[in-house]
């Protein structure tokens, strides 16, 4: 049995060595740079577009730095692996403000919905630009993020697998729409080489996957349950632990719920309310991650995750008391990866195609030798 915490947190690959065979041989990026680029901004305005209108959203500013003390940064992870970048700011100021470069707008968009006064069914979306310094930098993992960040507000009878798995759908159609809008824009996309998207995606839950590769660690059960069942699913329930003992992937406790109880499935209980878009890449024949998306935690349900996490102390913390006193709505949300989906849906080898950002010397010399050129 091959060891299943290796890969619970951390992403990437973890070494330029093994990054080094997985690169694709014989690459040829399909569209010129520029080409690229124009492709890149239709995408981002129709996804927008349209993801807007299918889930009721408004296009709304975002932080790009938050206090530290406001508790609405986002770890990401459990474990305390990923930590923002911090810095003092306020000149003339006795003590300084302590900000963060935000991770993601997870938490802050919950907060967000009260302050634009959503109501149930109403939500927004952000263009979110952020700093993840302890990433492992490699073909489809950048320190530089851009995600579209979207929340909405939700009834409390609404907090079902049925409610969350429609939104999904909702998301879904919108990338199937895009890749065939960038592909009317530039038909040679289209080509044999690399199959088109399946029209829908296969919904599993981490249980079940498990089930049928008990021995495999998470990433290596993705990969298979991709090649095997379906290029595009939904995995559910990231973050309880699964029969084996470890969670599918650790996830943060304070804003997706990954322990209400949904599923009874042959005296077998399942958690998670929350779940990740996963696709088989053609061109680097990788798993590849598009979005991270879940129904957000009831004042009950994050009290259970923090103390599971040994993190009650976050409790004290202004976001934290706004969700035990109800001052924030219920909500759906999550984050698509603007640059991920540029990648998968360009026929891209690595997100230094689509997106700027720094990449180690070695890196890039790596890539220079499979005929992959990064922006700089």
């Amino acid at each position: 049995m091959m060891d299943k915490t290796a890969d619970l947190a951390g992403p990437g690959i973890g070494n330029y060595e093994d990054l080094a065979k997985n690169l694709p041989d014989g690459y040829q990026a399909i569209l010129s740079p520029m080409a690229r680029m124009k492709a890149v901004f239709a995408l981002k305005n129709y996804i927008e577009t349209h993801l807007c209108r299918e889930l009721n959203l408004q296009m709304v500013q975002v932080p790009l730095i938050v206090d530290k003390n406001s508790g609405v940064n986002d770890y990401l992870d459990r474990d305390g692996s990923r930590t923002p970048v911090e810095f003092p700011c306020g000149l003339g100021l006795d003590t300084p403000l302590q900000a963060q470069v935000v991770q993601a707008a997870t938490k802050w968009k919950r907060t967000a919905l009260q302050q634009f006064g959503c109501k149930a069914g109403e939500g927004i979306c952000t263009d979110m630009r952020a700093v993840r310094k302890d990433y492992f930098l490699d073909h489809d993992h950048s320190a530089y993020v851009d995600q579209w960040d979207w929340e909405l507000a939700m009834r409390p009878q609404d907090r079902t697998l049925t409610f969350l798995k429609d939104v999904v759908k909702r998301i879904w159609k919108v990338i199937r729409n895009a890749d065939s809008m960038v592909q009317e824009m530039f038909p040679q996309l289209k080509t044999s080489k690399y199959p088109d998207l399946p029209n829908e995606l296969t919904f599993f839950h981490a249980e079940e996957i498990l089930d049928l590769y008990p021995d495999l660690p998470r990433k290596q059960r993705e990969e298979r349950i991709l090649l095997d069942k379906s290029t595009a699913v939904f995995i559910i329930g990231i973050g309880w632990p699964l029969k084996d003992g470890y969670p599918h992937e650790m996830r943060a406790a304070d804003y997706d719920d990954w322990a209400t109880e949904t599923i009874t499935n042959k005296g077998d209980l399942y958690h998670g309310l929350n779940g990740d878009i996963l696709v088989w890449n053609p061109v680097t024949k990788r798993r590849h991650e598009l979005s991270s998306m879940g129904i957000r935690v009831t004042k009950e349900t994050m009290k259970i995750q923090l103390k599971m996490s040994g993190q009650e102390d976050y409790l004290k913390l202004p976001y934290h008391q706004a969700i035990l006193n109800d001052r924030i709505p219920l909500s759906i949300g999550g984050g698509i990866g603007q640059a991920r989906t540029f990648m998968y849906l360009l026929r891209t080898a690595h997100l230094g195609e689509v997106t700027v950002s720094v990449w180690p010397e070695k890196l890039k010399q790596i890539c220079a030798k499979k005929n992959i050129h990064v922006l700089e």
